[in-house]
């Protein structure tokens, strides 16, 4: 467990420091002084000064920074940030947010070269690696997840006292499940190494859409690509996600709108601990395609005009262009930290919820 829990930890520290280093190349790029790149937050245990810039690494560590002249307040330094053309600052700003895209289509390419598990038709023959049906959906406080099953399940045996199924197709699970409703069926569960014996009960009159159990199924098989296909279905793979997650915002924005539940749950640094731990269990290929949908996310995120993020920063260098001047230093001062503090705020509310939720 606790080294699960290094993994996950290490793997987040990692991507915000490829973020950060995103900012530091374009920085260097166009001839702006770094100050710091530091891995963690202040105070400082360690740093060396190489060139103009000094590397350390801090006690707090959640994440990583660059330290640039002219980012914060005004700096007539010509090699400050603050004295770039606007171009060049918005690209400074955005090389974290494109580190975290490259991260991914990376990391979705090593998935390919080793082998992905994909979702396959029931009718699909030929040549398949380790087909098997896998549990894609779970409904909250359904008769599965009361039993403990967990997305990623593979279910490999079904039965109901000397009736066995061993499927191999969705359909298969479906019909077992409606032939013994409203009795308890034991089912052998395939979970990353683990192998596990649960039970249930599939309800006669499950809600509209959640099914008996309470489960969406997919018959999964793994694909393996050359390295040459890989790199290209690594790209595809990051932007059709990417795409995915901001529709899923754009859902969750209008929801709120006309006054409907947004569909979102929010989830801290303890909750992504926890996905983490259970997508290694999962084996490899799992867990590398969850840190490259974190990384996804974390882009995405980045790119909302919300002060405190590079969003914010990005809308107000837009804002400088539209008015050809930039907006008063210690009013951007004073709106990024409010909204780095309702930050704060809104990120110890959902860490509460997630130790809550998990404990």
């Amino acid at each position: 467990m606790l080294i699960t829990i290094i993994i996950a930890f290490f793997s987040l520290v990692g991507l915000m420091t490829l973020h950060e280093f995103g900012h530091f190349l374009f920085a260097k790029k166009f001839g702006v002084k770094v100050e710091e790149f530091g891995i963690g937050y202040p105070p400082r245990i360690f740093g060396k000064k190489i060139g103009e810039t000094i590397y350390s690494l801090n006690l707090l560590p959640f994440g990583a920074f660059v330290r640039l002249p002219g980012e914060i307040e005004e700096n007539h330094s010509p090699d400050s940030f603050s004295q770039q053309p606007i171009s060049k600052r918005v690209l400074i700003v955005l090389g974290g947010v494109l580190s975290f895209w490259i991260i991914a289509a990376i990391i979705f390419s090593i998935v390919f070269t080793l082998g992905a598990p994909i979702a396959i038709d029931d009718e699909a023959d030929g040549d398949l690696i380790n087909p098997r049906v896998q549990i894609v959906g779970l409904a909250k406080d359904s008769p599965a997840e009361i039993a403990g099953l967990k997305i990623g399940d593979a279910i490999k045996e079904m039965s109901f006292l000397d009736v066995k199924l061993t499927p191999e197709k969705t359909k298969q699970i479906q019909e077992f499940t409606n032939n013994y409703l409203g009795k308890e069926i034991n089912l052998t569960i395939e979970r990353g190494k683990e192998i596990l014996y649960l039970s249930l009960i599939p309800r006669i009159s499950p809600p509209q859409g959640e099914g008996a159990m309470g489960i969406a199924l997919a018959r999964t098989a793994i694909k393996k690509s050359p390295l040459y296909l890989a790199l290209w279905e690594g790209i595809v793979a990051t932007g059709d996600l990417t795409v995915g997650v901001i529709r899923g915002y754009l859902k969750a924005i209008n929801n709120v709108i006309i006054g409907q539940p947004s569909g979102v749950q929010m989830t801290g640094p303890v909750g992504v601990f926890q996905m983490l731990s259970q997508a290694q269990e999962l084996g490899i290929t799992y867990y590398l395609n969850f840190l490259a949908m974190i990384s996804i996310y974390l882009a995405v995120f980045n790119l909302m005009p919300i002060p405190a993020v590079d969003g914010g920063k990005l809308m107000f260098l837009t804002i400088e262009a539209i008015r050809k001047k930039p907006v008063s230093e210690k009013v951007e001062q004073k709106i990024t930290a409010v909204f780095f503090v309702l930050l704060i705020i809104l990120m110890v509310f959902v860490t509460i919820n997630d130790i809550n939720r998990i404990f």
